[in-house]
């Protein structure tokens, strides 16, 4: 059976993040990969369009849907793993030390009776762990740096990177977050690039520098010969250095206070009060050595 599968990617400009459908065109089975819950920070607006394009997709396709995945818990949308979960019944899943993750937002968000226990998610993947696509092997590789908790889902020859690699004129993720490491990414970005040449690389984000279109795919090979911060770092001293010096001039993603409060449960809304309304939490002056706009 064919180790190639369908990949069809789905650019949400507001968050300019990539969702996928990754198929196996013979079994007729897929996997979403990372989907977006809509939300509208200026009114507070929570919609499911973005997910409800990938069932439309689905179900045009003929594909039964078998998994639900994660890469890690997204600082700059909301997860609709909840919702796709709730619509489907596939399972949802994620790497395990996403409990780390919420651990440490636990903490920065004051919940003390919150489950830090990964059970928001039907599996929690180990290093290594194997799984399957239709007929496809799949396989979960631990990629920390941007997060504790980041993995890449390599699937036949595709690997889903997400925030580790961008397109090869936009480098790589950001290490600053809270539990984030430029070495630790450097780390995973090698073991990705130790990858078969051909590996096509998909990637969470696309930014569109100089106003180009969006684009999400690459290799391992053009990383290598073409990727603007790897080209010019050869070593992990020059890579966390340009990577650090980078970080410190970001602002924080627009989201993530409210973006991580939903993703480490899951992507599950906040419950409503008793008048019926869903609160955010927002905590001041958290993150207060980031860059401002």
């Amino acid at each position: 059976m064919s180790q190639k599968p369908e990949v069809t990617g789905f650019f949400d400009p507001r968050t300019w993040s990539i969702q996928y459908v990754v198929a196996d065109p013979v079994a007729r089975c897929c996997a979403i990969v990372d989907p977006v819950h809509d939300f509208d920070e200026k009114s507070g607006q929570t919609a499911t369009a973005s997910a409800d394009r990938l069932l439309a997709f689905i179900a045009d396709k003929g594909y039964a849907l078998e998994w639900i995945l994660d890469t890690h818990p997204h600082a700059d949308h909301f997860s609709a793993a909840h919702y796709l979960k709730a619509r489907t019944g596939a399972p949802t899943a994620i790497g395990e030390r996403v409990k780390d993750v919420q651990e440490l937002w636990k903490g920065f968000y004051n919940w003390p009776d919150f489950p830090a226990d990964g059970s928001q998610w039907d599996r929690l993947f180990t290093e290594g762990e194997r799984f399957t696509v239709g007929g496809i092997d799949a396989r979960v590789m631990f990629s920390p740096g941007h997060t504790l908790a980041s993995i890449t889902y390599v699937i036949g020859d595709a690997a889903f990177v997400h925030d580790t690699l961008f397109m090869p004129d936009s480098g790589t993720a950001r290490a600053d977050f809270p539990g984030g490491s430029a070495t630790a990414l450097w780390a995973s970005i090698q073991r990705i690039l130790a990858l078969p040449d051909a590996t096509r690389l998909f990637t969470g984000h696309d930014y569109q520098p100089d106003g180009r279109a969006p684009a999400w795919e690459s290799t391992v090979v053009a990383q290598k010969a073409d990727n603007i911060h790897l080209t010019q770092c050869r070593t992990e001293a020059e890579f966390v250095a340009l990577r650090e010096a980078r970080d410190r001039s970001l602002p924080m993603p627009k989201l993530i206070l409210q973006s991580l409060q939903v993703n480490t449960n899951g992507g599950r809304l906040p419950a409503p009060e008793s008048n019926g309304v869903r609160y955010l939490k927002i905590p001041l002056d958290l993150l207060n050595s980031a860059a401002w706009d």
